[in-house]
Parts: C-alpha cells; sequence; structure tokens
C-alpha cells in the first residue's frame, strides 16, 4: 500500500491554480481517483485531502455511529457536507476553491504534507509554526516518558 510522505510547497498561478506533488498524484492514481477530495480540517487551519482510500475511511468511522444520532449528522456534516472534490488539469494542478483557502489561510503558496493514508494542505509559515509546536509537545513527552522509565521499578540506573 502506498502512502502519503514528505512536504512540498509549491506556488499559487494567477488563476489559483496549484501543482498536487507527483508522488500525491501517483497514490491517488493508484487510488483510482482523478481528484482530490477536500474538506476543512476539523482540528487545525489545514486542508485534509485525499482519494477514495480517505473517503473510505471516513464512511467506516461513520458506520460505527449510530445513524440517526447527532454525532453521526455533526460529523458526516464536518466531512462530507463541506468537502469538495477538486479535478487535476491536464499538469496536474487542481484549483482549490476560496473557501478552502480562506480556512487555512492560503494566497500565494501551498505546503503538502503527507499524513500516510491521507494528506494536509497548509499555508507555509502556518505549517512551520504547527510543525514546531508539535516537536516541541513531543520532546516535552519523550522527556517525560524518560522520566517515568528511569524512575520505574526495573530502572536500575540503565536506560535503553
Amino acid at each position: 500500500m502506498d502512502h502519503f510522505v514528505s512536504t512540498f510547497t509549491n506556488r499559487i498561478d494567477a488563476k489559483g491554480r496549484v501543482s498536487v506533488p507527483a508522488s500525491f498524484r501517483a497514490i491517488l492514481a493508484k487510488d483510482e481517483c482523478d481528484g482530490v477530495f477536500c474538506y476543512p480540517a476539523l482540528d487545525a487551519g489545514a486542508i485534509d485531502a485525499g482519494g477514495n482510500r480517505l473517503i473510505s475511511t471516513i464512511h467506516s468511522l461513520l458506520d460505527n455511529l449510530d445513524p440517526y444520532s447527532d454525532e453521526r449528522d455533526h460529523l458526516a456534516t464536518a466531512l462530507f457536507g463541506v468537502s469538495e472534490m477538486v479535478k487535476f488539469d491536464g499538469d496536474g494542478r487542481v484549483i482549490l476553491s476560496d473557501r478552502l483557502r480562506a480556512h487555512a489561510g492560503i494566497t500565494d503558496q501551498a505546503t503538502f504534507v503527507g499524513l500516510g493514508d491521507k494528506f494536509q494542505i497548509w499555508e507555509p509559515q502556518q505549517f512551520q509554526a504547527n510543525l514546531d509546536k508539535g516537536r516541541r509537545s513531543l520532546r516535552e513527552l519523550k522527556t517525560l516518558l524518560g522520566a517515568r522509565r528511569r524512575s520505574g521499578p526495573d530502572a536500575g540506573g540503565v536506560r535503553e
């Protein structure tokens, strides 16, 4: 199974088109998707994106909720109600709607970030700030977990 990996920053041209990284397009093609399924990320100022695999994942998530529950309706609205399928042009570019771009604060450049089964599209400086925040958080967690390991009953002064 192919995964979306790495980070790419591309310019948005005067007509609002941005090139989707070739490696991402290849994965979408294998997923039999001729465009990009996009929606405003629920927990970040970014756009979540992917292909049929992402759509199937969302359907599975919704299938685990009661069919007539408010939770299911809210999640379906947040993921499908505001989603868009943007099509590729002949050069592998897409036009992100004004609504999607406004959500992510994207103006003249877009950063594509692989997340395995999906990818996100960010305004480059916002992505860098999010990445820096995430790294700080992970360093703190690593330090905390290391301290727990060293102070545990089997610590013995040796750390793996």
